[in-house]
């Protein structure tokens, strides 16, 4: 878009702004003080930016004034803080407070002083520090107080229109018509009046001074011409301080606060803020489709809630309406049991009462017994005792072996509910523990490998449910939910390149999902996803390498290493030993990932061509010089601007923890600071072909370390150089499909 568009689409949000499209009405409640909770009265602006009545900047410092020489040292200091007393202040203690101020700086312009020769000024410190009543924030206003505030008069002018539209059958009559008085027509700045068509010819005839006066419809609101300076008074504002984000005159910038502020002028501000606010209008208005769609998802989302949380009462009813069932079940049983139990053991007891009772019932037996024994006759005596014996016998008997029928203890029937207490008191909502993403484990390229944790001691769940979204400035875009996951990791597939996604995930426990895990962003490769294994056809030194499954390899120290340390009084070096990838790229962008083991002393890693490999290994170089191999590790930087051309290789340095860019590859890395950089964690490399370049990435974040141009030529390998100690992983995603992903539960 041109300029001249810009301009004139700046100027319709402005028009537009101007015809009042948007209603007044809709805006009463940014027209609200904090304080008072009523339209704005002489609104000041503070420090952090929020407006307040005069009159409520007074009262919460009258109100702090009063506590600080009040409520020192009381004990019930959270009673006589100035935030607890300033939310609903009685209009008593207010006239009170103001009094006994208005009182207090008479005595101050006096001079008076108490009886003990002291002035009493002395006694009152001044508070200058409040709590804002929009943010809450401490506000500090200064030496100046509120001298030092300017005057809202923008906030003025908007709550005087929004005045008079609520009044819109009121009209504003005449100040200088005799009675009756007409409505006015014109309102004069400069005279603080208002006037009908006549009496304004009259009071401001042509010719005259009064002809100059600025006039505007009829309104009450009088306010000056120009904002003044709080700190010089005499001088108007006429710049902007950038760092303070408030107006300033001429005296502020030359030596006042101001002096080594970034300072512009009034009418740049007033350029630059008014397309700002232009332009974020318009863009406001032109998302009103936009927010009635949210108002209606929010209302859907109301329903739901309402919906659910009925369901929820109900299910919650149920639950313990079932257990207050089986409580009663048991309860009925368990005491028809007590009770039956009760009965039979009663009856035993009764009996066997009754029966004891008979014995006592029954002792003429022991005296007819003593009459028996006096019959002298023996077969008298033979004939009667063979049939009182028994029953003597018997009572004999059942006193020697005294026995309840029955148990009078009921302890067997105790009911034990100590578990069942606890279980009660620990019921509860089963809401499941939140997971966090895992970004140690989590890879994500062409496809993404999400993996999570459910924190300690926290009990299992039934499933997950994973979300994504595409992160776009031009548009908005949805989160993409995953089907149930029932482990603690998940493969997302067909990922755009080159873009940024946020990843979150909730649990689920019986019908009972968690919050949302915190979100976690990844950034996808540039390019698609390259997968070749190392291959040991090219450069393999087989004495000072070591493969491990083609996935890693690791420089160690060989017989050839120890042999040359007998030439070590005349020098000697290491050659870097060489090993590239299986697969080569012909078209196209690819991108790879791997890991140097921070221990490693030198590696080289970038990408090489077959036809320069073939030239170069059929016509080998004298190698008795480390500064001919410009891969030797020896840091001159004349090998890579002169043999650059003939190198198969295009390599960057890694080693020691830091990441070296080649010297003399751009005018920019000439300098040390500038070309060494911290060594990344993993490393990734772009080849786009057809563009012949090659690009070195930092893969945790995708940041581009550097970038140069390449001689694209035949077939392109990734390649690798090591020296000394170390060793190259490469990214196990890149190996094959899902390769890394083993385990997944889709």
């Amino acid at each position: 878009m041109s300029e001249s568009d810009d301009m004139s689409e700046l100027g319709s949000i402005i028009e537009r702004i101007t015809k009042d499209e948007v209603p007044i009405k809709n805006i009463e409640r940014e027209l609200i003080c904090p304080g008072c909770k009523e339209l704005f009265t002489h609104p000041l602006i503070l420090p952090c930016q929020h407006s307040v009545c005069h009159k409520c900047v007074k009262e919460v410092l009258l109100l702090t004034h009063e506590d600080s020489f009040t409520d020192a040292g009381s004990e019930c200091s959270n009673s006589g803080s100035p935030r607890s007393r300033l939310s609903s202040p009685s209009i008593d203690r207010l006239d009170r407070l103001g009094r006994s101020a208005s009182l207090r700086r008479s005595f101050g312009r006096r001079g008076s002083s108490t009886p003990t020769g002291k002035k009493r000024n002395s006694l009152i410190p001044r508070v200058t520090n409040f709590p804002c009543p929009g943010c809450q924030h401490d506000i500090d206003l200064g030496e100046r107080g509120i001298s030092g505030l300017f005057r809202n008069f923008t906030l003025e002018n908007i709550v005087e229109r929004y005045r008079q539209a609520a009044r819109a059958a009121v009209a504003i009559m005449c100040n200088l018509c005799k009675p009756p008085p007409v409505e006015a027509t014109k309102s004069c700045m400069d005279c603080k009046a208002s006037y009908c068509n006549e009496c304004f010819k009259m009071h401001h005839p042509w010719g005259t001074p009064k002809a100059q006066h600025e006039y505007v419809g009829p309104t009450t609101n009088f306010r000056p011409k120009v904002l003044m300076c709080p700190e010089h008074e005499m001088e108007k504002v006429n710049m902007y301080c950038e760092v303070c984000r408030r107006p300033v005159c001429h005296l502020c910038k030359l030596g006042g606060s101001h002096a080594n502020h970034k300072v512009t002028s009034m009418s740049s501000a007033y350029k630059l803020l008014k397309e700002k606010l232009s332009r974020s209008i318009h863009y406001l208005i032109s998302k009103e489709d936009q927010v009635k769609t949210q108002i209606s998802e929010l209302d859907e989302l109301i329903t739901h809630t309402q919906h659910n949380g009925e369901t929820s009462t109900r299910e919650a009813n149920l639950h313990f309406e079932t257990l207050f069932n089986i409580l009663e079940e048991r309860k009925t049983e368990m005491l028809r049991t007590i009770e039956v139990n009760q009965t039979t053991r009663l009856e035993k007891l009764k009996s066997q009462r009754e029966e004891y009772q008979g014995m006592l019932e029954n002792s003429g037996l022991v005296g007819y017994a003593q009459e028996v024994l006096k019959e002298t006759d023996q077969s008298c005596f033979v004939q009667t005792a063979k049939q009182l014996y028994p029953r003597i016998q018997k009572a004999t008997e059942t006193l020697r072996s005294f026995h309840p029928a029955a148990d009078p203890s009921f302890g067997d029937f105790a009911v034990d509910v100590s578990k069942e207490e606890v279980l009660l008191k620990e019921l509860g909502f089963s809401i499941p523990d939140v997971p966090v993403i895992d970004q140690s484990l989590s890879r994500v390229y062409n496809e993404g490998l999400i993996c999570w944790l459910l924190p300690e001691d926290s009990s299992p769940t039934d499933h997950y449910i994973l979300e994504y979204k595409k992160l776009d400035d031009k548009a908005e875009t949805t989160w993409l939910a995953t089907e149930k996951i029932y482990g603690n990791r998940k493969v997302v597939c067909d990922l755009d390149t080159n873009s940024l996604y946020n990843f979150r995930v909730k649990s689920c426990k019986k019908s009972v999902y968690s919050s949302y895990s915190q979100e976690v962003a990844f950034h996808t490769p540039p390019a698609p996803v390259f997968s070749f294994l190392f291959d040991d056809k090219c450069g393999f030194n087989t004495e000072r390498l070591i493969l491990n499954r083609r996935q890693s390899v690791e420089s160690v120290a060989g017989l050839s290493l120890v042999l040359g340390s007998e030439r070590i009084q005349m020098g000697s070096y290491m050659c870097l030993d060489y090993i590239i990838g299986d697969t080569g790229i012909d078209r196209g962008s690819h991108f790879w990932v791997f890991r140097v083991e921070p221990h490693s002393y030198l590696v080289k890693v970038g990408v090489a061509s077959d036809t320069k490999l073939q030239e170069w290994f059929h016509n080998p170089r004298d190698t008795s010089s480390p500064r001919y191999d410009h891969d030797s590790g020896h840091d001159s930087g004349s090998e890579d601007t002169c043999y650059d051309s003939s190198q198969p290789f295009t390599l960057v340095t890694i080693g020691m923890g830091k990441f070296i860019i080649p010297k003399g590859s751009t005018a920019t890395t000439s300098d040390y600071s500038n070309r060494v950089l911290p060594m990344p964690q993993r490393i990734g490399i772009c080849l786009d072909y057809e563009k012949g370049r090659v690009y070195f990435y930092d893969a945790d974040n995708m940041k581009c370390l550097w970038e140069r141009q390449v001689d694209c030529t035949g077939t392109m390998y990734p390649a690798f150089g090591l020296m000394g100690s170390g060793g190259v992983h490469l990214e196990e995603i890149i190996l094959g499909k899902r390769l890394g992903y083993t385990g997944d539960a889709q």
